[in-house]
């Protein structure tokens, strides 16, 4: 039996006899269609939330662009309506949210880009008051992670991470602390990030990043070893509730992993435990490592969301969407205490074919 989504959605789960669970029906909107060449996270945790074992789930998905492939694959959401960008201000969101909401009934949000969390989480209280349910970082911690916090972030915490410096015009190129030794790696405040053999590609790659992402550019010193991850969720209370350590098999020209492998490495697990135990971290999260040839670990971002490569995650038998759905919704979860090691993802470019009306859909009445 398929329990209906109410508003007595917790009387329906309340009522269910001890050890013969059924699957709920939930409504989860999600941002992040994009999966294009940078992907977003999206339609790899909307196929999490379909797999479910706990849920049967109705998908919204929310879109930014028209040509995001996310509204267009077939089986990934049930009904798409397109957002305003974050720049266009907190209340264009929100009366957008407010419409889709009265036609849908969102029972849990899951935003997926950096760059608009910070107006989800401060939109937070209005969102319960709709009756939509996030599970975000507090603000606190979202800001104390940035790139341009690192090196504080480090001291606090006692993790290794390598020196930053903060670029808010052209002039600060010059003013790049004389122990910063070539090459830099050049970073924007939310994506993108390159590695500057001198001033001239550092003033290149500030113009570049400055115009798509906003100041500050972040000047980052250059590690050397193999780029590892850990995508990880915790409930807030400083318990792991899952961590899956990665390594990158295929890196693309924008620094994407298009191909990794699930590892066996108990230090990283460690200090990814040790980072959400002592920040209570709430929410999902990704740690990009560098691991140098000593099997020294140095910290080299916080991702504060899912990342786009969960869905390796979840074939290696840590569903941790779902895992964050039940967290959003208050609802008990055990911590994951194992996965399987050697377990491979590769991504793949696929022509979708659709008609060009469903495009003219979205294009006009911004819903498909």
């Amino acid at each position: 039996m398929i329990l209906p989504v109410t508003v007595n959605f917790y009387e329906n789960l309340d009522s269910q006899p001890a050890g013969r669970m059924n699957k709920l029906n939930i409504t989860v909107a999600v941002t992040g269609l994009n999966n294009i060449d940078s992907p977003g996270p999206g339609v790899p945790v909307i196929r999490a939330l379909r797999e479910s074992d706990f849920f049967n789930v109705r998908i919204i998905g929310l879109a930014y662009e028209n040509l995001e492939p996310g509204i267009y694959m077939p089986g990934i959401a049930d009904k798409v309506y397109m957002i305003p960008y974050p720049s266009d201000g907190v209340e264009a969101l929100l009366e957008r949210l407010e419409y889709i909401n009265s036609r849908e009934r969102i029972d849990v949000l899951i935003p997926n880009f950096d760059s608009e969390l910070y107006t989800f989480m401060k939109s937070d209280k209005r969102l319960g008051e709709m009756g939509i349910k996030t599970f975000l970082p507090e603000l606190a911690q979202y800001e104390e992670r940035h790139k341009a916090n690192l090196s504080g972030f480090g001291k606090k915490y006692n993790v290794k991470v390598p020196g930053n410096f903060e670029l808010f015009s052209h002039s600060d190129i010059q003013k790049i602390p004389s122990g910063f030794t070539f090459p830099l790696m050049v970073k924007g405040k939310f994506y993108d990030a390159y590695t500057a053999e001198n001033k001239q590609q550092i003033a290149f790659f500030y113009n570049k990043i400055a115009a798509k992402w906003g100041l500050p550019v972040i000047i980052q010193e250059f590690v050397r070893g193999t780029e590892v991850n850990v995508v990880a969720l915790g409930d807030g209370q400083g318990n792991t509730i899952g961590a899956v350590p990665m390594r990158k098999q295929y890196i693309t020209d924008k620094g994407k992993a298009w191909g990794g492998v699930t590892l066996d490495d108990k230090n990283m697990l460690e200090l990814t435990r040790r980072i959400i135990s002592e920040t209570k971290w709430r929410g999902g999260m990704e740690l990009e490592i560098i691991k140098t040839a000593s099997n020294e670990l140095y910290l080299i971002e916080i991702n504060p969301r899912i990342p786009a490569w969960v869905y390796l995650a979840v074939g290696a038998g840590q569903n941790l969407p779902e895992a964050l759905v039940r967290l959003a919704l208050g609802l008990d979860v055990e911590p994951f205490t194992s996965y399987k090691v050697g377990k491979m993802f590769i991504r793949y470019s696929y022509d979708l074919l659709v008609d060009i009306g469903q495009y003219e859909l979205v294009s006009t009445k911004r819903e498909n």
